[in-house]
């Protein structure tokens, strides 16, 4: 794969470690050859700091990586995720393994994901997009809402509930997986939506095409609908303004070691048991 030579570092302050980290990675990018390199532990970053890069490094957990999303997607280049924090899915390197594998990823040792982003749209010029999911609720905290799904203008069915999570493949282990959604493996080229504390019991998740495009309405007297994208940026709507939900055309590119294993990482962040043949 090509070298990686102008990166972008962006790491969470507030992760005992993390400074320190991100300085010994700075180094050992220095003296592997990198000709341009950026530090930042602020959590919004200035506008085009990923410009001219070809690689950002995220140091903390999985909160970290999705705020850098928007603009690693935005230059087309790829995240190279360090677990700083105590579960992370994204962030897949560990703290050693970056130490020990960082000059030789930044020399071409590594392959490339591509995971699917969702586009949420909530009126002219009003859109985001999401990595993980889109949550739809009250914008009051503890109200119910009712709210009418519509699947390339078909009706699906009107929701009492507490909310919708509308979650991509990577954002499944996420706020979806809470609700008591599925685990759905990275790959799969679907949108789930699954209720939060639905008023009625035969309201599971619904798998989509990710071709689909989805409607929200909010049917609720005199509510307005509160619109969060990775749980970092929020949009808030009125009664009447649809909220349309859509597989984007973009991509996010994580960078991952050649033997990452998807599965691997199920068994050591969900805790599960297995291995025994790898043992022997």
């Amino acid at each position: 794969m090509p070298p990686f030579r102008k990166l972008a570092f962006v790491y969470n302050s507030e992760k005992p470690g993390a400074a320190e980290l991100a300085q010994e990675l700075l180094e050992i990018a220095r003296l592997a050859g990198a000709k341009k390199l950026k530090l930042s532990g602020d959590r919004k970053l200035p506008r085009g700091y990923f410009k001219d890069c070809d690689a950002c490094c995220v140091i903390g957990g999985d909160g970290t990586l999705l705020g850098a999303v928007r603009g690693a997607t935005a230059a087309d280049i790829p995240i190279i995720g360090v677990n700083q924090g105590s579960l992370g899915f994204l962030t897949t390197f560990s703290a050693d393994e970056a130490r020990a594998q960082f000059a030789a990823l930044l020399d071409g040792d590594y392959r490339i994901a591509r995971r699917e982003l969702l586009d949420c749209k909530t009126g002219p010029r009003r859109s985001d997009i999401a990595l993980n999911d889109v949550l739809i609720k009250d914008a009051k905290p503890s109200r119910i809402v009712r709210l009418e799904v519509f699947a390339n203008d078909q009706l699906v069915t009107e929701y009492t509930c507490d909310g919708l999570i509308f979650s991509t493949p990577t954002g499944s282990t996420a706020y979806n997986l809470a609700a008591g959604g599925p685990i759905i493996h990275p790959a799969a080229n679907v949108i789930a939506m699954t209720p939060i504390c639905p008023h009625t019991l035969s309201n599971r998740t619904i798998i989509f095409r990710d071709d689909v495009k989805l409607t929200v309405l909010n049917r609720s007297e005199q509510s307005r609908l509160l619109v969060a994208m990775d749980g970092q940026r929020n949009m808030v709507v009125t009664q009447g303004t649809p909220v349309e939900i859509s597989s984007s055309t973009r991509t996010l590119l994580l960078a991952q070691r050649r033997d990452y294993s998807h599965f691997e990482v199920m068994r050591a962040k969900l805790k599960w048991s297995g291995g025994l043949l790898e043992k022997k």
